[in-house]
């Protein structure tokens, strides 16, 4: 009876355990399109990217704005990852999480920074990168 009792209880452990790593590799941040931090970028097409900006201010008659996000992965990568972290789940009958959901808390993105300022017609004509590994 004690014997079932624990064998009970490790497998609703696995259960509960299994798939952290994949939902977690399946929701890391998506990747952004570094390329329109350029000059000549039009505003629209950095806020449609990236969201609001985390600063935004006028000074002497010329915006400025930072951007601040997680640079994350393409679909592929996020779905590459979390098969993999499916499958071995199911051949290690779910003793992988004790290697695969540390992994994924450290691979979350990477923080990133970027200072730009506008010309009048809200392109983009300087950028400086705050934050970038």
């Amino acid at each position: 009876m004690h014997r079932m009792l624990v064998t009970s209880i490790y497998v609703w452990a696995l259960l509960i355990m299994s798939g952290c790593s994949v939902f977690m590799a399946a929701n890391q941040p998506t990747s952004k399109n570094l390329d329109l931090f350029s000059v000549g970028t039009p505003r629209d097409m950095l806020l449609a990217e990236y969201g609001l900006p985390s600063v935004s201010e006028t000074k002497d008659g010329k915006r400025r704005e930072i951007f601040t996000f997680k640079q994350g992965y393409s679909t592929a990568a996020k779905t590459g990852r979390a098969v993999f972290h499916g499958v071995a789940d199911f051949f290690t009958l779910g003793l992988w999480e004790v290697v695969g959901t540390p992994t994924e808390l450290v691979f979350q993105g990477e923080e990133m920074a970027f200072d730009v300022s506008y010309d009048e017609n809200d392109r983009v004509d300087k950028v400086t990168v705050l934050k970038k590994k």
